[in-house]
């Protein structure tokens, strides 16, 4: 399946894959904001994680509605916006297409449980402990071909996964953006 042309961009993956350093990459690439998903988690969704207790989908829904249309109101005004979110599951993907109202390129962080753990160990999250890192493993739903994503190795550069993303998305340059 060909890529559908979109102006919001979510970089997707486990915890510690790199989401918001690439987002932010691509971000200052296309001139265009950039939304961390951690940002708009509700307090409960933070205290329950920081207490190492997986998410339920239940407390992911109102979560993943609030990101979309931060997302899609941050486009409205500049063309384009990039967001940084696991988005591990096809139906949480689903979930923010639908709440956005427009399509969304999904850039799927793509590294092993091995490598990630690796980074893992070598940084502190506010509410990410390691001890959840499986659980984010076994509900990963890797996107699948009719869905409009591309996937990049975690193992190349920022630099590297960034220059890939943005140059799944030509058609951005052709937005005007307001400065």
């Amino acid at each position: 399946m060909s890529l559908v042309p979109a102006r919001i961009l979510i970089v997707m993956g486990v915890a510690s894959s790199g989401k918001s350093v690439v987002g932010k990459s691509i971000a200052r690439r296309l001139h265009a904001p950039f939304l961390d998903g951690d940002a708009y988690h509700p307090s409960s969704n933070k205290d329950k994680m920081r207490a190492g207790v997986a998410l339920t989908d239940d407390d992911r829904w109102q979560w993943l509605s609030t990101l979309a249309t931060a997302l899609r109101d941050a486009a409205e005004g500049k063309g384009v916006a990039i967001g940084a979110c696991s988005a591990l599951k096809r139906s949480y993907r689903d979930h923010l297409v639908r709440e956005a109202g427009e399509p969304i390129l999904f850039v799927f962080l793509d590294g092993t449980e091995e490598v990630i753990a690796a980074r893992m160990a070598t940084r502190v999250h506010e509410y990410m402990p390691l001890t959840l890192l499986a659980s984010q493993f076994a509900t990963l739903e890797v996107p699948g071909p009719n869905e409009n994503a591309i996937a990049i190795p975690v193992t190349l550069t920022v630099e590297q996964i960034a220059d890939r993303a943005v140059r799944a998305v030509p058609h951005l340059k052709a937005f005007k953006r307001k400065q």
